[in-house]
Parts: structure tokens; C-alpha cells; sequence
């Protein structure tokens, strides 16, 4: 066998690995990311019917911030024993998560994927309120498709997801170029996968 045989021999298993680990590890992600671009795409139409939850408590007095502990103004997370209570009996994990202060009430935005959620606390009664907003799995998945209010673990993901998505089509490209020779048709449907969108976005999108 030549070497130009040996080299051709080498890349061509060297890409069949990498397109066939990449698109094992893109498949899921792929599906996903597949199936919520229709559910986003005709969002109007599928009709979500958010579900309120809410609940109320009342924080001890003692673990109601003094004035002079209160910051005075703008955002600070809430004090260390009051997140401690939270986390306790509501079951709430605020971690350092930015609250809202003002005069007489704490606020906290609790945004989540596939629907939303706050907390208020009164500063002179302690009570508390916990309202939680479920539009439920669709929009679930359209929040995960967009990365919203998904946290920094799924942003790696999709990250990691899209470097995938590049191997694969790349080493897909590769292994086209190299067998285009005995397959007429690839460049022509290359170039029709290419100018189906383009021409589409230069005519009828505005």
C-alpha cells in the first residue's frame, strides 16, 4: 500500500473516531436542543397555564435585622441565621443570593427555569411571603434550551454541548470532502443545506 493510501487509511479512522464519539456525546443534547427549537418557535400556540403556589410564614424577632445592621440601600444578601431559618422551614436555599432592601420589607427574585418565584419578609412583623410561578415542562425545556435562569452548571454544559457540536460537524465535513470523490451529490447538497437558509433570511426575514 502507498503511503498516500497509508495517510488516507489513518485520517479516515481518525475521523470515523471522532465524529462517532462526538455524536454519541451530542445525541441527547442534540434531541433536546432540537425538539424545544419547534416548542420555541410556535410558543404562541402551545398554551401554558402557570400555576401559583404561595406560602406564608413569619421569621422570629430575633432573627429580624436591627436597624443598624440593615444595609442602606440597594441589594445585600440576607444575614447568615436568617437563610439558616429559611433553608430550615421553608426549605429555601438563598445561599448569597442579592436581596432588595428597603424601609420596611426585603424583597429576593427567586427566577428559576419553566417559571418564576419571590420571597418578601415585612421588616416590622416578620411575615413572609413565598410565591412560587410553575408554566410547566414545555416552558421547563424552553428555559433550558436559552440558558435561562439555569445556573453556572448548565452554562458549562451548553458550552461544552456546542465544542461537541463543532467536532462533530467538522469531522462531518471532513469525511464528506473525503468521500465526495465517489459521491456526486455531497457538495450540491452541501451547497443547498447553505443557501436554503441564507436565501431565506436575505428575503423573508425582516
Amino acid at each position: 500500500m502507498s503511503k498516500g493510501r497509508n495517510r488516507r487509511a489513518f485520517w479516515l479512522r481518525q475521523l470515523h473516531q471522532w465524529h462517532w464519539i462526538s455524536s454519541a456525546i451530542c445525541l441527547i443534547g442534540m434531541l433536546l436542543f432540537a425538539v424545544t427549537g419547534i416548542t420555541l418557535n410556535h410558543a404562541a400556540e402551545i398554551e401554558a397555564r402557570p400555576k401559583v403556589t404561595e406560602r406564608q410564614a413569619v421569621l422570629p424577632p430575633a432573627l429580624l435585622p436591627a436597624p443598624a445592621s440593615r444595609p442602606a440601600g440597594g441589594k445585600a444578601p440576607l444575614p447568615p441565621e436568617t437563610r439558616d431559618w429559611l433553608a430550615k422551614e421553608l426549605d429555601l436555599a438563598l445561599d448569597q443570593r442579592a436581596a432588595e432592601w428597603s424601609g420596611d420589607e426585603i424583597y429576593v427574585a427567586l427566577p428559576r427555569p419553566g417559571g418564576d418565584a419571590w420571597l418578601s419578609i415585612d421588616l416590622q412583623s416578620g411575615a413572609i411571603v413565598h410565591e412560587v410561578t410553575d408554566r410547566g415542562w414545555v416552558s421547563y425545556l424552553n428555559d433550558l434550551h436559552k440558558g435561562r435562569h439555569t445556573g453556572a452548571a448548565w452554562i458549562w454544559f451548553i458550552d461544552a454541548f456546542a465544542v461537541a457540536c463543532l467536532v462533530f460537524c467538522a469531522t462531518g465535513l471532513l469525511l464528506l470532502k473525503m468521500h465526495a470523490g465517489h459521491r456526486p451529490a455531497t457538495w450540491p447538497m452541501v451547497g443547498i443545506g447553505f443557501a436554503v437558509p441564507a436565501v431565506l433570511a436575505l428575503l423573508f426575514v425582516h
